[in-house]
């Protein structure tokens, strides 16, 4: 059997097609391995978001050139920075046999076949996104109880700063009929939990059984009834598409956790006119609290981009300000990278790079400050966790808490795969440690 090793870099959708890919190759005959050392084909699934994800993949480019040069290797670079940048990897790095958009990896099996027949490279950087799926092995290998399910894909939003639209295309939603059947298969496999993804999730309106555009609160219904599947989640989301239903659903649906990713990215109208975000700060605050009187124990996430073109100090203290109004439990936070091909990369205004360091870790302080005082708010409180996998220490249990952290509990290892109560008795850094309350687990109603 030949080995096939698999690098992922950037969001949770790559960590999904890195899996799909993986399970296309096993019936051709190659198993997984551990390393690029140890491989017969490595494919690098690649992020294009920000500069320093691409060139950390010509920097691998360059190391597995090294192996190549020593022993017979395939190398494959998939993903958003193949489909932005493969007529360049191939001149740049001469090295690679596959350049594959994330829209054609299904066509992975005969693109080996090829090279093995005629050599040089294969250039694939099509959108065929309902080809993709219905070419998707209908089989899905399963680890853990968690999993990530693809129900969305490409945006039709345009952002200026941003390369999605480029990379992945235009929005696609999958019929509804296709996402159950994989969401059973996972819970027929184990999986207790399911993240649906899609660059814009919550714009999905796939086609339902009865042939009418389905919202996602309608999905999240009905996956919520599969038997065996107790938790629920999506990301990411767009503020434009968080609709009345779907707010309400936060509410109705016990299996829909109480934790929601909605990047703002900025509290300056004016900056978030220019990133054509086609929202306001205000209506962002009144997103929030309509989401907060439906699910009054919800968390929020977010992500800030700080240094974008023309961002005066003012627009700045605008971003804090929301950021102290809100309230959040996590951020994911960035300095402005300028994207070739964006809108954003030919702007005026350019922000220096100390200005944008400054900035940062401004905001960095007062998110973590916020993301502390979320942590300690659950000391002392009980919630069910889902048990993942073992912990360092001998019967200790690594969970998940409703609002992502990991639990560590001790004699638990025999409750993996399972929910239970737990009292968090401390708050670290990184996780969150508890006690076993009991050991039924929560019966969740369908």
């Amino acid at each position: 059997m030949k080995k096939l090793f698999v690098k992922t870099y950037g969001c949770q959708m790559n960590v999904y097609d890195s899996a799909r890919m993986a399970e296309l190759l096993a019936p051709i005959g190659y198993g997984p391995a551990e390393t690029a050392e140890d491989a017969d084909m490595v494919i690098l699934n690649t992020c294009h978001i920000r500069e320093k994800a691409a060139e950390k993949v010509y920097s691998e480019l360059g190391r597995l050139k090294k192996i190549k040069e020593a022993r017979p290797l395939t190398i494959a670079v998939a993903g958003c920075t193949a489909q932005a940048e493969g007529a360049e990897i191939v001149a740049r790095a001469p090295q690679v046999d596959i350049v594959v958009g994330p829209q054609s990896y299904h066509r992975l099996p005969e693109m080996i076949a090829k090279i093995a027949r005629q050599g040089g490279h294969v250039l694939e950087t099509d959108f065929p996104a309902l080809e993709k799926f219905d070419a998707l092995p209908k089989a899905i290998a399963t680890e853990g109880v968690s999993a990530f399910l693809t129900v969305q894909e490409g945006c039709d939003k345009f952002c200026t700063f941003c390369v999605v639209p480029y990379t992945r295309g235009s929005e696609y939603s999958r019929p509804v009929a296709g996402i159950e059947d994989e969401a059973r298969r996972l819970v027929a496999g184990g999986v207790r939990e399911i993240t649906l993804l899609g660059q814009n999730v919550n714009a999905f309106n796939g086609a339902g059984p009865d042939g009418a555009a389905w919202s996602l609160a309608r999905l999240c219904a009905r996956l919520a009834r599969i038997e065996g599947l107790a938790r629920l989640r999506y990301t990411t989301s767009h503020p434009r598409d968080m609709s009345d239903d779907l707010i309400a659903a936060h509410g109705d649906l016990e299996a829909l956790m109480p934790y929601l990713h909605l990047p703002v990215q900025s509290g300056s109208d004016t900056i978030l006119a220019a990133m054509n975000r086609q929202h306001t700060a205000d209506a962002y605050r009144e997103l929030v609290r309509r989401i907060r009187a439906a699910r009054p124990d919800i968390a929020l996430s977010s992500d800030f981009i700080v240094g974008f073109p023309g961002e005066s100090d003012k627009d700045f203290e605008a971003t804090l300000a929301l950021v102290r109004d809100v309230m959040f439990a996590s951020a994911f936070s960035f300095k402005y990278s300028s994207r070739p091909g964006t809108p954003a990369a030919a702007a005026r205004k350019q922000i220096p790079e100390d200005v944008k360091d400054a900035r940062l870790q401004a905001l960095n302080t007062l998110l973590l400050v916020q993301q502390d005082a979320f942590k300690q708010s659950l000391n002392g409180r009980t919630l069910d966790v889902l048990f993942e996998k073992p912990g360092r220490n001998r019967h200790q249990a690594v969970g998940r808490s409703p609002y992502l952290q990991s639990v560590h509990v001790e004699d638990a290892a025999h409750l993996i795969g399972g929910i239970h109560p737990v009292r968090i008795d401390g708050v670290f850094p990184n996780s969150l440690q508890g006690s076993l309350l009991a050991t039924r687990e929560k019966v969740l109603a369908h």
